[in-house]
């Protein structure tokens, strides 16, 4: 199964992609992590990992990755970027794992003046859709702020989309654009309320459709704090559970989870 974490900047994808990751490993599955936010630079220590090259970086940046899309690997490497392929087939130094956790970075932007990050766009594309699943394995990609990716069709690949959604008006509006967006190309998206409280709750359920809420997470200051520091994501706040919940019922129906 493959699930795209969407939703505005600061709304809380990150934390909440690492911190699903998580729950979901104890439960058993394999996870692979996909950082597709060519601007998000602290992921990889959320998860308790340092810093890594990104797969942009090992294929000689962005011009290179470019170049090399339809013949990624050689030497005998797993040509993962242009034929179907599996969770094992990706090249153990293309990611780092913690606890059935792998983490893949597809690319960052370094420089100033380096220009566009589509090519960063194209690696996520091809890499998700052609990337075959077994039951007990998921994947989570935690996407870059807003929809550019939808545009690139990166959602394409996936099965489930989840909006972050925050207390705030563009967040709410985001929310329904992704929705939109998401019935035009046949893909399942639901919401998970951040940063609440029985207030804040009650207004935002206002503002998305209620019944494909699936959860509910209050702000925590524990994790706000480690978030802010950098600092490895612990534990499994209130609310994450109803995520990994679901996670476990989609996956049962058959047709879902697209293999």
């Amino acid at each position: 199964m493959k699930i795209l974490i969407c939703g505005k900047g600061g709304s809380g994808k990150s934390t909440l992609a690492v911190l699903t990751a998580g729950a979901l490993a104890k439960k058993g599955y394999r996870i692979l992590l996909v950082d597709a936010d060519e601007s998000n630079l602290g992921l990889a220590r959320l998860l308790g990992l340092a810093d890594t090259e990104s797969i942009s970086d090992k294929l000689g940046g962005k011009k290179g990755a470019k170049n090399k899309m339809m013949t990624a690997f050689s030497n005998g490497m797993p040509v993962f970027m242009n034929k179907k392929w599996r969770f094992d087939d990706i090249p153990p130094d293309f990611y780092q794992e913690k606890d059935n956790i792998r983490l893949l970075t597809i690319g960052k932007i370094h420089h100033f003046g380096e220009g566009c990050a589509c090519a960063m766009g194209g690696m996520s594309k091809t890499l998700l859709s052609n990337l075959h699943m077994e039951k007990d394995e998921i994947v989570i990609v935690d996407t870059e702020a807003g929809i550019e990716h939808l545009g690139r069709g990166v959602g394409a690949g996936g099965d489930l989309m989840l909006v972050v959604v925050d207390p705030s008006y563009d967040s709410f509006l985001l929310a329904r654009k992704i929705d939109e967006i998401g019935r035009r190309i046949d893909k399942s998206v639901r919401f998970v309320l951040n940063k609440t409280d029985a207030e804040v709750e009650e207004l935002m359920c206002g503002q998305v459709d209620r019944k494909r809420i699936i959860a509910c997470i209050p702000e925590t200051r524990s994790v706000f704090r480690d978030a802010l520091l950098g600092k490895s994501l612990e534990g499994c706040p209130r609310g994450i559970e109803h995520i990994c919940g679901f996670i476990d019922q989609y996956k049962s129906v058959p047709g879902n989870a697209v293999q």
